[in-house]
């Protein structure tokens, strides 16, 4: 008896993923259907089973990296609870995670060239803007001062990753740490100079 062997086709979920380290190493011009084929092991066929065409999976791209970094991050946030400072430590580390941060840095990137994407960006960065507004305004009442507060607290979770600067005997996990004690109005102890200790609490770099 003849045994016909059928190929098992590429879960969509694994082109959009693959997609996305693409954008993530190279920028959209990294993502063609080619390349990630052959990152994947398999033919490009596969591809127009779920895609009708390299636009499709670049929306397809943009939809998973909003919903990660929006709403699966904020429903965590949310499950696991704790005081404001606490929820804005917690989205931060999820929204700017070792996975999310580097596509979250290439579509920065895209959106300059691109109006849709741009316009996508602003929506998840306004999502992210009003869980700042909302805990910062938790324990401080003046809108001008939350506002001012929300912003640079985004600033130095994107920023920080484009600093090249040195900090003297400081490391950079201390700098950040009295950074956001400051923004979110935590303890006012002095940062530690000496490079070989960090402060109780400093963050992991």
């Amino acid at each position: 008896m003849s045994h016909i062997k059928f190929e098992t086709r590429t879960p969509r979920e694994r082109w959009i993923a693959a997609g996305l380290d693409a954008l993530a190493a190279g920028g959209p011009d990294a993502v063609r259907v080619e390349a990630l084929a052959k990152s994947l092991g398999v033919t490009k066929g596969g591809f127009y089973g779920f895609f009708a065409d390299r636009e499709a999976l670049l929306k397809a791209m943009l939809d998973t990296w909003e919903q990660e970094s929006t709403d699966s991050a904020l429903e965590r946030v949310e499950r696991e609870g704790g005081d404001a400072r606490t929820k804005i430590t917690r989205a931060g580390l999820l929204t700017f995670s070792a996975h999310l941060l580097p596509i979250d840095l290439a579509v920065r990137d895209w959106a300059r060239r691109d109006e849709a994407v741009a316009e996508r960006l602003r929506r998840v960065d306004n999502r992210r803007m009003d869980l700042l507004r909302e805990m910062i305004g938790t324990f401080c009442t003046d809108p001008d001062e939350v506002e001012a507060r929300s912003v640079l607290a985004f600033c130095l979770l994107i920023g920080e990753h484009f600093l090249a600067a040195d900090h003297g005997d400081r490391t950079r996990a201390q700098v950040l740490r009295r950074a956001g004690d400051l923004i979110l109005n935590r303890g006012t102890s002095t940062v530690s100079r000496n490079p070989h200790r960090e402060s109780p609490g400093s963050a992991e770099r």
